[in-house]
């Protein structure tokens, strides 16, 4: 049995700050608007939305909220270096000359919230934590991203309520740009981009050397195909980490927590992708 493996990797990017600020109050006798509907029953979005997937929604036996344990896990884990890395690399001194400004949280791929709600309040938690000296906590807002096709309904009326934060939802790929150049102070992403942004080309047509026989996986394919997978995922990446250096803040954090596997080769015919390991 293949063992798995989790990688975590916090990084930090030097650029120049362009804040915006948001008037907003977390008053708890005021409601926080958070619910969203998407109308697929229009052709035009059905049209649109072909090709792409999201997650189980709701909170039945089938549904991701209920068959993601593995990824909460990941999460648990990953909470002493993500504590670590806020603790040490966070800049004070950026975000006490800006305290007026909410500190501004995104979450790529967060599905239908169920392990996305823990990751936020350990971030935000040790934010406070390292700001506690601080005459004023900054706001909190958070974004939460995934598929146009995402049970966001699911994951808006589970929303905690006695959470610390705003709450928004950014619909959309996350390989490319979706939120204003420097407009977030901490990027996170758990178990999401192990997904590609789409099936490579090459392997889907039956004319190409890396056509893969209609299968959905890659392990034990034919180099051809290790290499079509290979290319596509490190032109997602590429995508995803410029995408992400444009919209966060200089000194601003982020985590990304990846389920992977070793790279191999058998005998020099059967290929797995390199993977998040090799980052």
């Amino acid at each position: 049995m293949a063992q798995l493996y989790a990688m975590v990797n916090c990084f930090q990017y030097p650029r120049t700050s362009i804040r915006m600020t948001v008037n907003s109050s977390l008053d708890p006798k005021r409601s926080i608007p958070h619910h969203v509907e998407l109308n697929l029953g229009d052709k035009t979005m059905e049209s649109s939305l072909l090709g792409l997937y999201a997650m189980n929604g709701g909170k039945g036996a089938n549904s991701y909220a209920q068959n993601s344990s593995y990824q909460r896990g990941v999460v648990d884990a990953a909470k002493p270096l993500i504590e670590a890395e806020i603790a040490t690399k966070l800049d004070i001194k950026q975000l006490s000359s800006t305290h007026t400004t909410p500190f501004r949280i995104a979450d790529f791929g967060c599905s239908t919230g169920h392990n996305s709600f823990p990751a936020m309040q350990i971030i935000t938690e040790t934010v406070e934590k390292k700001l506690q000296t601080q005459a004023q906590i900054p706001d909190f807002h958070v974004f939460f991203n995934d598929q146009v096709m995402n049970d966001f309904n699911s994951l808006f009326h589970s929303l905690p309520p006695q959470r610390n934060y705003h709450a928004a939802g950014v619909p959309g790929p996350f390989h490319g740009r979706l939120l204003p150049d420097a407009s977030i102070d901490f990027a996170y992403s758990s178990c999401a981009l192990n997904w590609l942004s789409e099936v490579p080309k090459a392997v889907a047509d039956h004319r190409s050397p890396a056509w893969n026989n209609g299968k959905v996986h890659y392990t034990g394919s034919r180099k051809e195909v290790f290499e079509a997978y290979s290319n596509h995922y490190a032109n997602d990446i590429e995508s995803f980490l410029k995408a992400r250096a444009e919209e966060l803040v200089g000194g601003g954090l982020m985590a990304l927590l990846v389920p992977a596997v070793p790279t191999f080769e058998n005998s020099g015919t059967s290929y797995t992708t390199p993977t998040e390991m090799d980052l």
